[in-house]
């Protein structure tokens, strides 16, 4: 499949996402049985996985969003531009951030620190891939979709100069 000027080929395909998806939203439901917790989604990437993952939740809870970037192409810029912010009070609150794919973590760390300087309760990453081999930030999702080696992957909310969102399974570059 080629998206833009790149080939890509079959990764993971949709109905293995929603498996994992499924697993994920069972492990919240049970840890956060008796809270609201708020759904921090990082966009663009994580609506996809987002939209679904929460309509798994059958516990009371919110969803806000936050917009976040480091990418340019296929590689990690190592600066974070922070495009939009929150605008509500997080005191006290119980936040899951929702998050695509967590490669360096710069993005996450980020956040996590922003988030907890606002005096929330407890901030938890769920993200549906983590790049173990590109982490350099010393943050841990509670979450885990997918372990992946560090290859470029697109679909399912994932994106190559803002081609392949829209299709259901993912891919990696060849």
């Amino acid at each position: 499949m080629k998206l833009h000027d790149l080939e890509f080929e079959l990764f993971i395909p949709a109905a293995g996402i929603h498996e994992k998806i499924q697993q994920l939203a069972a492990q919240i439901q049970q840890d956060y049985n008796g809270k609201t917790p708020l759904f921090l989604p990082i966009l663009n990437g994580s609506f996809v996985f987002a939209a679904d993952l929460i309509r798994l939740i059958q516990l009371p809870c919110r969803v806000s969003f936050v917009k976040h970037s480091s990418y340019h192409g296929t590689i990690s810029s190592g600066k974070l531009k922070t495009l939009i912010g929150l605008s509500e009070s997080l005191f006290n609150q119980d936040i899951i951030i929702v998050e695509d794919i967590m490669d360096t973590g710069l993005t996450l760390s980020k956040v996590v620190e922003e988030l907890r300087s606002l005096g929330t309760r407890s901030v938890e990453i769920v993200t549906l891939i983590r790049k173990e081999a590109a982490r350099k930030h010393a943050v841990q999702p509670r979450y885990v979709g997918f372990d992946i080696q560090d290859e470029f992957v697109a679909g399912y909310g994932l994106d190559y100069e803002g081609f392949g969102r829209n299709l259901p399974d993912i891919y990696r570059k060849r």
